[in-house]
């Protein structure tokens, strides 16, 4: 049988980058295996369910660069592929249950539940639910149905019963029956549960490996018990280590910052970099390798390097080394063509575009070679070229850091380049810096004062390289500037 993985995003809110990291995982199993990977929207929590965020969901998907082959807008052999389109399936399937004696209904309203709850917290246990209602006949049932009644159905686990399976990654479970809930399997609303229609929908999908977060770890065995009861073929589940900040002993939650896959993009990480990183959360190939294409990591994906553990730190250094690697990567071209779709796509104000109204294409190429090892995503652009755009103000007590008569530097300057017609970084390089030398003078407290006074940084690449791209005239007027404090 042809392998098939999916995932299962619920529309409740934007994407979660834990979410992307399972997506990928699938993915590439699926491909790995020459198989097919579907997406499923899980809508049934309509108290929680975000008008737009499938669309949201798909759209940041594509944005990384990955696909489905049957889902949404794709469809195929399987659909529809959202729950909420799917009700009269779940209805069937309920019934089944109900027939078997493999569920039952039960009326208890709110108020009980929550004051067994209760009950249950005081005395330190796992809330179970008692049922209060297994007991009902047909009569009573159909009596408080037909008087409207609010009613849902829970799943009849069996006593005595030990629930085992092996997972991909974890090894072998066993649970016993009496550890597991009687859950609820379709809501008073008419919608399934999560536990229902998952069940329902991979088999009917055809999926061979459920792989998810290690949250779903617990729900596991009601899952297998109604596979038991509907008699369908088991697929393989693993589960996978939670994402948490570094640090810390929780999972990832929007407290701790950026959570979302989209929020990523928007700060001006590379989608391809992303992916990479991601890789490595829960996953080693047991090599020094680090930078992984799409296709390098399907080729090397294996279920059994991936890691037994709970939690996996989302290390955010780590992110940025992957990141600037793969700018670092980039062609001058490439890096202004994806800088512009940036700004464009996120509607994100950026300095590319008044750069490109001073300056032509090959001083834009220029400008982006000097700072393209210096930023770690696109947000960080303005503050590498302000200064190739606004003069830095500065004055005599920052340059008196570096130089005990700034003022005789600048004018030294000043004086030099005012008397060069070819202002090419060939004849200015070794002019500037020979002529500093030749005279005895400091270059670091020369230099330095220079691009203080050029920049208003401290850091920043060669200043001579700067210069070339500024223009003899610019130069000149913040060098002017600058000897205006004294």
């Amino acid at each position: 049988m042809s392998v098939r993985t999916r995932i299962a995003p619920s529309p409740t809110g934007e994407f979660h980058v834990g979410g992307l990291r399972t997506l990928l995982f699938n993915y590439a199993w699926a491909k790995k295996n020459n198989g097919q990977f579907l997406i499923r929207i899980e809508d049934t929590d309509r108290n929680r369910f975000v008008d737009g965020a499938t669309n949201r969901i798909l759209e940041v998907i594509k944005e990384y660069g990955l696909d489905w082959d049957e889902g949404p807008v794709k469809g195929g052999d399987c659909g529809p592929y959202i729950q909420s389109e799917r009700l009269n399936i779940y209805r069937e399937y309920i019934q089944r249950l109900l027939e078997s004696k493999n569920a039952y209904y039960c009326f208890c309203t709110p108020e009980r539940l929550d004051k067994l709850r209760e009950q249950y917290s005081s005395e330190n246990k796992t809330f179970k639910y008692d049922r209060h209602c297994l007991s009902l006949n047909d009569f009573e049932i159909n009596n408080r149905i037909d008087s409207g009644v609010k009613y849902v159905i829970r799943l009849l686990v069996p006593e005595d019963e030990l629930v085992t399976y092996e997972d991909v990654v974890l090894g072998e479970i066993s649970v016993p029956s009496k550890e597991i809930d009687d859950q609820v399997l379709m809501k008073s609303d008419g919608y399934p549960t999560y536990h229902f229609a998952v069940v329902v929908d991979d088999y009917l999908m055809k999926i061979t490996h459920v792989l998810r977060g290690v949250e779903w770890l617990p729900s596991t065995p009601k899952h297998i018990l109604l596979y038991k009861f509907f008699g369908f073929p088991l697929p393989k589940f693993g589960h996978l280590p939670n994402l948490k900040n570094l640090g810390s002993s929780k999972k990832m939650s929007k407290r701790d910052g950026s959570v979302f896959a989209i929020d990523f993009l928007k700060e001006g990480y590379l989608p391809e970099a992303m992916l990479n990183f991601l890789m490595f959360l829960g996953w080693n190939p047991g090599t020094e390798k680090e930078i992984y294409s799409l296709d390098e990591f399907i080729q090397d994906f294996d279920l059994s390097k991936i890691h037994q553990t709970d939690l996996v730190s989302f290390n955010k250094e780590k992110l940025d080394w992957f990141n600037n690697q793969y700018l670092w990567k980039l062609t001058n071209e490439e890096f202004l063509e994806r800088l512009k779709y940036w700004s464009h796509r996120f509607n994100t104000p950026c300095l590319i575009q008044d750069l490109s109204e001073i300056y032509s294409h090959l001083q834009l190429l220029k400008i982006i070679s000097l700072i393209k090892e210096r930023i770690t995503v696109f947000s960080d652009f303005d503050k590498s070229v302000d200064y190739f755009i606004n003069s830095p103000q500065v004055d005599s007590l920052v340059l008196g850091k570096y130089s005990n008569d700034p003022k005789k530097v600048l004018e030294f300057f000043y004086e030099l380049i005012s008397s060069q017609s070819d202002f090419s970084f060939e004849k200015l390089d070794p002019l500037l810096h020979n002529t500093v030398k030749e005279n005895g003078f400091s270059m670091k407290e020369y230099f330095m004062t220079l691009r203080i006074a050029l920049t208003g940084e401290t850091v920043t690449p060669p200043i001579i390289d700067i210069i070339c791209v500024l223009g003899k005239d610019i130069t000149l007027i913040r060098i002017k500037s600058a000897l205006q404090n004294f």
